[in-house]
């Protein structure tokens, strides 16, 4: 099932279950409002009883000096169209048995007698089941009215909203239905666009491929989400084809370089020059290895951290100056830090400053000064060397760039690289500032709130 035959029977459903839910509240009102209209009608014929009597009197009176020749008030049981009327006289009220109608029960023979008042019943007859209103007769103790409609009048017109109802059900859902499968035709023509575009991208592979402009609503918002998606995606794309690109350039040098020392150690094991060519080789080895390493951190450190904390800047900076210190007695080191908290990954920092401070130390004279400060989550780590001249001071944090001078030094161009990874992976910046003398790496980091 599609989703536009599923769109159209949730909203035939939806019309069907809102008409069964006012069926089901209209049906039992409509009866209740019907019954009440009979229990009207009851009440109104039993009130022109004294009228029926007087006009049956009237009709059976005997003529002037005779004796009546029956009862002035005998059982009269009538009817008015579909209603029953039935009056009994108080020297016939009892309780049993009525010839004319139901029978007289002990609460009838007290609402004659002014025991209880009128009441409502549902009773049967001959098989037939009414509705029945009884009341003491007017001005006459003893006598009751009873009036009586059968149930069956109000049943053709229950019987008639009830098939109105069910048929007003069915139709409405079928052209709900009906029309909501027009209008999601409509409304879901955009998807129907969205996904002939993320076909064709599946088919080609070209990520380039633009998403189809659409509204601002949902659709529209998952179009540009996709859109923005397939943009990160061919981006993150060419860069692992760049980075497998310059690792594989990389890599060939001391490949090449390794295995070729290692081809002459072979053949020659005891030429004079085989400690000079295995030196060679574990220097290369020593090369590749570190370029591996960095490689990994790279990759690594791409990714979200997977365990932060509150981090003392400032302390960082100071360890990794002692251990920079310890590995270059050549170099002065000059610490200017105030503390600073940010919230990330201890080791991704520790690395990213050793990184930076390396950097200094390879570019620094014997003699020369590298200057650390730390403050308010702005890192600025100077040095006395030659300095970046101003046409790579855009690309000095780029994998494997190297700029001419720096080519006959050792390295793997990847250690800026990691730098800027660990920053923009905090929410920071790395680059490089023009300066007059030396060289000036600035990493900035938001602070956290700790004091």
């Amino acid at each position: 099932m599609n989703l536009r035959t599923r769109l159209a029977v949730a909203g035939g459903s939806i019309v069907a279950g809102a008409l069964v839910l006012v069926s089901v509240v209209l049906y039992p009102a409509v009866d209740t409002s019907l019954r009440g209209q009979i229990d009207k009608a009851l009440a109104t014929a039993a009130a022109q009883a004294p009228d029926v009597a007087a006009y049956i009197k009237s009709q059976n009176a005997p003529p002037d000096g005779q004796t009546p020749a029956a009862p002035l008030f005998p059982p009269i049981s009538m009817g008015i169209g579909t209603t029953k009327l039935q009056i009994i006289p108080s020297d016939v009220v009892r309780i049993g048995p009525s010839a004319q109608f139901i029978d007289v029960s002990a609460h009838d023979v007290s609402v004659a007698l002014g025991g209880t008042g009128p009441y409502f019943q549902d009773a049967t007859y001959n098989g037939v089941a009414y509705r029945v209103y009884t009341m003491p007769f007017p001005d006459s103790r003893g006598s009751l009215v009873r009036t009586a409609i059968p149930e069956s009048d109000p049943a053709p017109t229950l019987h008639e909203l009830a098939w109105l109802l069910a048929a007003s059900t069915v139709a409405a859902g079928l052209l709900a239905a009906l029309a909501a499968r027009l209008a999601a035709r409509r409304v879901l023509r955009p998807v129907g666009r969205l996904t002939e575009t993320v076909e064709l991208i599946r088919a080609t592979g070209d990520l380039t491929i633009p998403i189809p402009a659409a509204s601002r609503d949902e659709i529209g918002r998952l179009g540009a989400a996709f859109s923005a998606m397939t943009s990160a995606l061919d981006e993150s794309v060419g860069a692992q084809r760049r980075l497998v690109a310059d690792a594989s350039h990389e890599l060939r040098t001391p490949l090449t370089s390794l295995t070729v020392n290692l081809e002459l150690l072979a053949e020659n094991p005891s030429d004079a020059q085989a400690p000079l060519l295995a030196a060679e080789a574990l220097g290369q080895a020593g090369e590749l290895k570190a370029l591996v390493n960095d490689l990994v951190d790279l990759a690594r450190f791409g990714q979200a951290a997977f365990h932060t904390e509150d981090v003392r800047l400032d302390l960082v900076a100071e360890r990794v100056a002692a251990r920079a210190a310890r590995r270059a007695p050549r170099i002065d080191f000059e610490l200017r830090c105030a503390p600073t908290w940010v919230h990330g990954d201890p080791d991704a920092l520790e690395r990213a400053f050793a990184n930076l401070v390396d950097n200094a130390v390879k570019w620094s004279p014997a003699g020369g000064r590298v200057r650390i400060s730390v403050v308010k989550g702005v890192v600025e780590i100077a040095d006395d060397g030659p300095g970046i001249p101003d046409s790579d001071l855009d690309f000095v944090f780029d994998r494997f760039y190297r700029s001419p001078a720096a080519r006959a030094h050792p390295g793997s161009g990847l250690g800026l690289a990691i730098v800027r990874q660990v920053a923009e992976t905090h929410g920071g910046t790395a680059r490089a500032v023009r300066c007059s003398t030396g060289a000036l790496l600035r990493l900035t980091l938001p602070v956290s709130g700790e004091a």
